[in-house]
């Protein structure tokens, strides 16, 4: 009997050190988790001692993959790269991550990125999900077709008329405002979207004149048609609520336009000074 005793209270006792022992063990990984949560993106960034950044591939002079070196080129590459010598000290300090219109919000709020450098509009509908910095481009949104086109502008798009666009922009969004008796084909990104236009799929190609500058550029046998007929002003996405991280890109973008370089990397994408 004596024995038994001694057996069931040994089994209380190791029950009870289990216990503890996993309590202490929760309690760490809580504590760990907090802290994790406490620090904002600012933080998190100069920890890892890596910015981050959500741009586009498949836009020429703004961000587009270099097929003879593999690299991504282009104005909103090089504003990501200043961004991280701001950070970081050192440009090289960067990683690129490919989004498109469709995906690059859902990648900020799944935190596989800190922040989005994509040809991104600022809109109402959009801060309710992200916050945006000040203004770094601003764009309007024009027609690309091919040279000889009978549509010469907005005006020309009616009943009939096949439009191509891209998933989760503006851009498909303006169109069918603008002129809601045409059609609109949506195209994963903009190389799928103008692959179209060339293949005769549609009447025109519409987004942000910078954009359809750069796919003018590829190929010269395709114009812009008429003037902009909406206002895109560009801003840098970050998580809502994240106030250092936004403040440190405004700082960094009013630094980058006094020096003087905003200018530069403008003319070099650009081939022109901006419009003050």
């Amino acid at each position: 009997m004596f024995k038994l005793k001694n057996f069931f209270l040994f089994t209380i006792l190791s029950c009870l050190l289990i216990a503890l022992v996993g309590c202490g063990s929760a309690k760490e990984t809580s504590t760990k988790e907090t802290s994790n949560e406490a620090q904002n993106a600012l933080e998190k960034i100069k920890k890892r001692d890596k910015l981050v950044v959500g741009v586009k591939y498949d836009t020429n002079l703004f961000g587009l993959k270099n097929p003879s070196t593999g690299e991504v080129e282009g104005f909103d590459i090089d504003i990501a790269k200043a961004l991280a010598k701001k950070i970081l000290g050192d440009e090289s300090k960067v990683e690129l991550k490919e989004v498109t219109s469709k995906t690059r919000i859902p990648m900020l709020k799944n935190g596989d990125i800190d922040m989005i450098i994509a040809t991104m509009t600022i809109t109402e509908e959009r801060k309710q999900e992200v916050d945006f910095s000040d203004v770094y481009f601003k764009a309007g949104q024009a027609l690309l077709v091919k040279k000889g086109s009978n549509i010469k502008g907005i005006d020309d798009i009616k009943k009939g008329t096949t439009v191509l666009a891209v998933k989760g922009s503006t851009s498909a969004v303006n169109i069918r405002q603008k002129a809601p008796e045409a059609t609109v084909l949506e195209f994963e990104n903009y190389s799928e979207a103008f692959q179209a236009l060339k293949a005769g799929q549609g009447d025109a190609l519409t987004t942000d004149n910078s954009i359809l500058l750069g796919m003018q550029k590829q190929d010269p046998n395709y114009v812009i048609a008429g003037d902009i007929f909406t206002d895109e002003p560009y801003g840098i996405a970050v998580k809502k609520g994240e106030a250092e991280l936004l403040q440190a890109v405004n700082d960094f973008l009013k630094e980058y336009n006094a020096s003087g370089e905003y200018d530069k990397l403008y003319e070099k994408w650009l081939g022109e000074k901006p419009k003050k």
